[in-house]
């Protein structure tokens, strides 16, 4: 199995990229549409993931450095979705959007198939050999 790069993760690097020049030189000059409410909310899990998870490599409470599993993508884009589109916005002025929680979940399912690819295609190319019987 591939060893994760958490902070050196193309899609990471990718996802800041994308999201740094959509806040910062796309969306201050586009009409209000998608790059200005959900274009970000794709990048949450591709942006957030890795930094957390090598945060619990470090500390212990991941004991390997696989590739994001589907469980740790899925706990974390609950929590988060949780967090931004439920508590937050009943503890501020905010306003939470389910649209948003779409658009979490989409950047997490190709994130997760992204990030699994290499595992996915691994196994398709070189199929579990059968254990020899006694």
């Amino acid at each position: 199995m591939p060893r994760f790069r958490y902070f050196r993760d193309a899609l990471f690097i990718t996802a800041c990229l994308a999201y740094g020049i959509n806040r910062c030189l796309i969306k201050p000059y586009v009409a209000p549409g998608f790059m200005t409410c959900h274009f970000n909310d794709l990048w949450l899990i591709p942006c957030a993931l890795p930094p957390v998870l090598w945060l619990h490599r470090l500390l212990g409470l991941r004991g390997d450095d696989a590739p994001p599993r589907p469980a740790e993508i899925a706990v974390h884009l609950v929590f988060w979705s949780w967090v931004f589109e439920w508590a937050l916005p009943r503890a501020t002025h905010a306003m939470g959007d389910p649209a948003d929680v779409v658009a979490y979940a989409a950047g997490a399912l190709l994130a997760g198939l992204w990030w699994n690819s290499q595992s996915f295609l691994s196994a398709a190319t070189h199929p579990a050999q059968p254990s020899p019987s006694r």
